[in-house]
Parts: structure tokens; C-alpha cells; sequence
């Protein structure tokens, strides 16, 4: 949520943005039971008075946290998506879906994190949020197999689910999941794999 300098939110505003991005970037690196009030409240600048005055309580702080962070994605998604529908092929569409989450480690873990510990309140908001625009993608590869060119024995509502599971999963625990194998590969190397595997999947290249 960027804000230019002629569209500053007011101090009124400001508080909560803060108290949120402080509390995302906690939650992400340590959870939500290992995040207190008071830490959030002290990387934001705030008093936990304030905070509590915002928020009412760490629970409540906890969904506005989750919301806000599919709200953003709601937002962008859409875009990245109508944008690659432009190029030539699915596999536009592919790499936007895996590029806009591995643009965002943080948000990733914090999503990771939710699905581990409140799986049914993660569902919710995913069904509102992202499935109206993850479906465009569940659409556009069932065109593909009536047109022919993309593999009949795919399901597409699983393989976005996979897709979109992997690639949150990659991001989120990919850089420490690397030590599983020699050579340790980078996060790049794994995104470019999961997309080369995800190709080959739809189109039966490099089988």
C-alpha cells in the first residue's frame, strides 16, 4: 500500500498502518504466540494503550493482520493476472501467480503460518479474497483443453490449489528447506523448477 507524497494518509490513519505493518512482520518471523502486544507496540513507536485503542485486543489485531495481507492480494492479483493474459501463452499466467508470491517471503509465512494454525478461518477469507481471481486461472486451462493444446488428464481446480500451495510453501520455508539437499539451491533455482515442473504438467514438456 504505497502513498505518495501527495496522498499521505492523515496521522488519524498513519497509527493503524503502522501497528499493522509492525505486527505482519512480527507475526511472520516469530508467529503469533511468540509476538506480544507490547513488541508490536514498540516497533510501531506506539504505547500498548494505543494499540488496544486501535485494535482491541492481539486476537483482533490477528485478523486485521490476515485481512489486510489478502486484501493487498486480492488487489494485485487481478492485475498480474490481466496483464500476463496478453502474452502468448498459459504459461504467462503461470509464472505471474508464482512470481507475485514469491515477491513477498513475509506475507508468505505469515499465510503459512495461519493455514497451520487457524486452517478454517484461512479458508474463509481465502473463498472472499483470491478464489474469484486463482479461478481465472482454473478457466483459462480448461479452455485449453477443449482447444487441445493443454493435457486432458490435468484437474485444474487441484492443479492451481498444488500450484499456489507450492509455491507459498517455497517461499515461506524454501531458503531453509535448501539445506535438505547438497548445493543448497537458491530460491530462484526452485522457483524456476516448480514453474518447469508446472509446464510439464499442462503442456508435456521436458518429460
Amino acid at each position: 500500500m504505497n502513498q505518495t507524497e501527495n496522498q499521505a494518509p492523515s496521522s488519524e490513519d498513519a497509527v493503524p498502518e503502522k501497528i499493522l505493518r509492525a505486527a505482519s512482520e512480527a507475526f511472520a518471523a516469530r508467529g503469533y504466540h511468540g509476538t506480544s502486544i507490547q513488541e508490536v507496540a514498540e516497533a510501531a513507536g506506539i504505547t500498548r494503550p494505543t494499540l488496544i485503542y486501535h485494535f482491541h485486543s492481539k486476537e483482533g489485531l490477528r485478523d486485521a493482520v490476515l485481512e489486510r495481507v489478502l486484501q493487498h492480494w486480492s488487489e494485485e492479483l487481478p492485475r498480474m493476472l490481466a496483464a500476463a493474459r496478453q502474452g502468448p501463452r498459459l504459461d504467462a499466467l503461470l509464472g505471474a501467480l508464482t512470481g507475485f508470491f514469491s515477491t513477498q517471503p513475509a506475507l508468505a509465512r505469515l499465510v503459512l503460518r495461519e493455514a497451520l494454525d487457524r486452517p478454517e478461518r484461512l479458508r474463509e477469507r481465502l473463498r472472499v479474497h483470491l478464489q474469484p481471481w486463482t479461478g481465472l486461472l482454473v478457466d483459462a486451462i480448461r479452455m485449453g483443453q477443449q482447444g487441445g493444446w493443454l493435457k486432458a488428464v490435468v484437474d485444474p481446480e487441484s492443479f492451481v490449489v498444488l500450484v499456489v500451495a507450492n509455491t507459498v510453501g517455497m517461499v515461506a520455508v524454501g531458503e531453509a528447506a535448501s539445506a535438505l539437499v547438497p548445493g543448497e539451491p537458491s530460491l530462484e533455482a526452485q522457483e524456476v523448477e516448480l514453474g518447469r515442473i508446472a509446464r510439464s504438467a499442462l503442456l508435456g514438456e521436458g518429460l
